[in-house]
């Protein structure tokens, strides 16, 4: 027990341990309820496994902070294992981990895929992703997770890759295609629960930031003009937290709303960051965000959203209370490229 309680960051070992737990129950005990065959049992089971990897996704991210355990390689491990149960272990926990590194500390949002060009040259395909959109399926997020296949046959810096994504693809597809084939019902509440969880990170993500987009992830010598700019980087994060009243109810998102207190200390734990908030604005946090406003917004904007690349020039607090934010798609941290 000594060992095990060694592991862990600060008094991380119980709340880390009811995390991980929760992720395994969720998870696998969903999948489990998919295969009941009743229809209470699929919904049930629909939402047991997209809230088990949305915490699973939140979980991965504080590994790449090394924020909850004391030695780099656990945070490693315990993140690999995040990466493999949200479905996104086409690309590796490295790859997603350095991607995130270079948000916090170029104070942009780095990629090397533009999306919004690649659709627009494809207007048949961009017509499909917008309507897609329209009926709330994540398309164009299934796109970039769809590019952590592709990428390694794209990018030369990701070549080393191509085994693993081969392996990775084969095992997943026979899987689901077995599923399709043994248990349709079961396959379409997975397909449910997949784009649910999307959904949850991509909204968690659309509002949280105004800043600007840079093609810049495979040339890190360009310096971007906010890097290091710690007042840029406060006036431009937000915090969207999902009840400030009932404060446990973020935990929904694993404290993730708490942004500005992430970004003023990213490598505090996720079971800290509501009394660091606390401590640094009180019941005043000029950056928080009205909830309701952006699910008004997340509605609204659905379809715009697909080639918005930022927020506009008026004051982000302003445009969400009125539901007027746009918001960006395709800042997962969970899509390195």
């Amino acid at each position: 027990m000594q060992v095990y309680k060694n592991i862990w960051r600060d008094e991380g070992m119980l709340p880390n341990t009811l995390a991980i737990g929760y992720v395994l129950l969720t998870y696998f005990g969903g999948w489990a309820l998919l295969f009941v065959g009743t229809w209470w049992s699929l919904v049930l089971g629909v939402i047991a496994v997209a809230h088990g990897m949305t915490i699973a996704a939140y979980l991965l991210h504080d590994c790449g902070h090394n924020a909850l355990c004391k030695k780099v390689e656990h945070n490693t491990r315990v993140g690999r294992w995040m990466n493999v149960i949200t479905g996104s272990h086409y690309g590796t926990y490295e790859d997603m981990r350095y991607k995130h590194m270079r948000h916090h500390v170029d104070n942009c949002e780095p990629l090397a895929f533009d999306y919004r060009v690649w659709l627009q040259e494809r207007p048949v395909l961009y017509k499909i992703v917008c309507g897609l959109e329209w009926c709330y399926i994540p398309a164009v997020e299934l796109v970039m997770h769809g590019m952590l296949i592709a990428a390694p046959f794209v990018y030369e810096s990701k070549k080393a890759q191509r085994g693993r994504v081969v392996r990775v693809t084969l095992l997943r597809f026979s899987f689901f295609a077995l599923l399709v084939w043994l248990a349709p019902p079961v396959a379409l509440g997975y397909s449910v629960a997949y784009c649910l969880f999307l959904t949850v990170l991509r909204f968690m993500d659309s509002f949280q930031h105004n800043y600007e987009i840079f093609y810049t992830l495979d040339t890190a010598d360009i310096k971007p003009p906010y890097k290091g700019n710690r007042e840029y980087e406060e006036h431009n994060t937000y915090s969207n937290l999902i009840s400030a009243r009932w404060p446990w109810l973020n935990l929904l998102a694993l404290n993730f709303p708490y942004h500005n207190a992430h970004h003023t200390k990213p490598n505090t734990a996720w079971y800290r960051l509501p009394t660091f908030h606390d401590s640094l604005y009180g019941d005043n946090c000029p950056q928080q965000l009205s909830m309701w406003g952006q699910v008004k917004s997340f509605h609204q904007h659905r379809v715009s959203r697909v080639l918005a690349e930022e927020y506009g020039t008026a004051d982000v607090r302003e445009t969400v209370r009125d539901g007027k934010a746009v918001g960006v798609n395709a800042l997962s941290f969970l899509t390195a490229f």
